[in-house]
This record gives C-alpha cells, structure tokens and sequence, in this order.
C-alpha cells in the first residue's frame, strides 16, 4: 500500500498552464516532434505508465497531466496516485493511454516536471522527517529556478516543507545589505516599522551574537541566524530564549540539518531544496500484464 505523506490544495490549472505550454513550445520548436511524426502513423494508440523508478515523494502530477493534454486533447491521464504519495521504485503513477504520436511528443516536458518537483518533494520530506524530533521545520527561500518558483514551493509543501517568502512582497527581511546602505540595524528597523506598521511582522539577518542582541532590543518577530557555527546557534537560541523565532540559514544541506536542529532553531531555511535538489527517476513506460 503506497502511504500519503500529505494533501495539500492542488495548483490551479489557470496558474500553471503558461508554464507547461512555454515549456512545450520550447521543446517542440518551428517544425514539431520530426522523428515521432516520421515513424508512428497517427492512427497508432498505446497504453503507457508513468512508473518510478527510485523510492521517493511525488510531486508535479497536475502539470505532467496538463502537458499530455496540450498536446492532444484526447490523450487519457488516469493518476493511480496523489501528489503527496510515498513511492517506491516500481510505483505505478498514472496510465496515460490515446495517440501514440502526441504522447511520445508531451513525454519529456511531462517527466521534466514530473522528476524535478518529485526530486524536490523527496528531499524536503527526508529532512522534514529527520528534523522533526527537535520541533524544528523546514522552509525553502527565493532561491528558485526562473518562472519555476510557484510548482518549486509547492513540490516543498508537498513534501512537509514550508514556504519561506514567495517574493519580495510577501514580508520585510532585513538583510546585511538593507542594514549597511541604511547605516545601521536600529535604523533599517525603524524605517521598516515606519513604511507597514505594527501588524506586520519584520525578519532580521544576522550573522554574530552582538547583532542578535541588537535585533532582540530592537523587539522584531522574527531573526535569522546566517552562517552562524553550532556553539553560536545553541547560543543565540539560548538569548532568543522564545521571544522571537529563530531559523538558521547559510549553506544548510540535508547532511548538515540534523546538527543545526539539535541546537534547537524554530527554523532551518534550505535553499538547496529548490537549486539543487536531484531529480526522482520516472519513466514512461510500456508495462506487460
């Protein structure tokens, strides 16, 4: 029995469905698929799986889906599995079944999405897992693919992961380049609380335990400890002393998150996640009975 890691809200085909057609027109160029074209009649149908090939979670189904769709309306996508699902190598995913032709052209964008959002979902639930002992998640940050960021933070959520900002306007983080162009913390702070308020929380990067002890003066919500050593985290979290969330960040891998929560951070922020996850192996794959 395949388990569930989890369910969440599936994207809206309105959202994704720019991507997975710029992504076909780039696969498809001036003149189409030329060698499925040459060699399969357009009258051929088959009956293909979309099958693991490596244990892992799920994640990218609606946009595989939407590829074949684009391509020739009548191809049949019949999802066995939910994003979400715990797969293990042999998995069957989904049946896709209708002209041969258009699915050999929809298959390498569809298992494009499929195996990079899967790799990302694999890798967020591995680290979720193993973290989740100390009470400490796992968020991703801005570090994403161009025009990918949208199905890149969902295949995180889809894998236990949380959402750090999804852009600039989702939330005030001050960062070491805000605080040297404003001439100090204090300052960044206060022109920050000036422009949105108090109802809105403010974030603040800091990478020595003389800047957290300013941050913490200072009374904002949230604060980011960079790069900082493992005696320093244990440290600061020690000063935070629950006044404020705590997430570190700098370089964190899946080899280095366990060590990182131990130290007890509310947070472990991991751009890895989204700009060097490995890919899940899928294929497409004719199965004999």
């Amino acid at each position: 029995m395949t388990m569930q890691i989890t369910t969440i809200p599936p994207l809206s085909e309105l959202l994704i469905e720019p991507l997975v057609r710029a992504t076909l027109v780039e696969d498809l160029g001036r003149a189409g698929d030329i060698t499925s074209d040459a060699i399969i009649p357009a009258e051929v149908q088959a009956e293909l799986y979309l099958v693991a090939r490596a244990e892992g979670v799920l994640a990218g189904l609606d946009l595989a889906r939407l590829a074949f769709k684009l391509v020739n309306a009548e191809i049949v996508f019949e999802p066995l599995l939910q994003d979400g699902a715990r797969l293990q190598k042999g998995s069957r995913i989904a049946r896709v079944a209708g002209p041969a032709r258009a699915m050999l052209t929809a298959e390498r964008t569809a298992l494009n999405f499929l195996c990079h959002l899967s790799g990302i979902a694999s890798v967020t639930a591995r680290i979720a897992d193993s973290i989740a002992e100390w009470g400490c998640k796992v968020t991703c940050t801005r570090k994403t693919t161009p025009l990918m960021r949208t199905v890149e933070k969902y295949a995180v959520r889809v894998g236990g992961g949380q959402n750090h900002r999804f852009g600039l306007d989702d939330a005030i983080l001050i960062k070491d380049n805000h605080i040297a162009i404003a001439g100090s913390l204090s300052k960044a702070v206060e022109r920050a609380r000036a422009a949105i308020g108090a109802m809105v929380k403010i974030e603040v990067e800091v990478d020595t335990l003389e800047q957290l002890d300013e941050a913490l003066a200072l009374g904002v919500e949230v604060i980011l400890l960079d790069n900082m050593s493992l005696d320093n985290l244990a440290e600061a979290v020690r000063r935070i002393d629950g006044r404020a969330i705590s997430e570190a960040s700098g370089g964190v891998t899946p080899e280095t998150a366990v060590a990182i929560a131990k130290q007890g951070v509310n947070l472990i922020a991991i751009g890895w996640l989204t700009h060097s996850a490995p890919i899940l192996d899928i294929g497409l794959d004719a199965l004999e009975d």
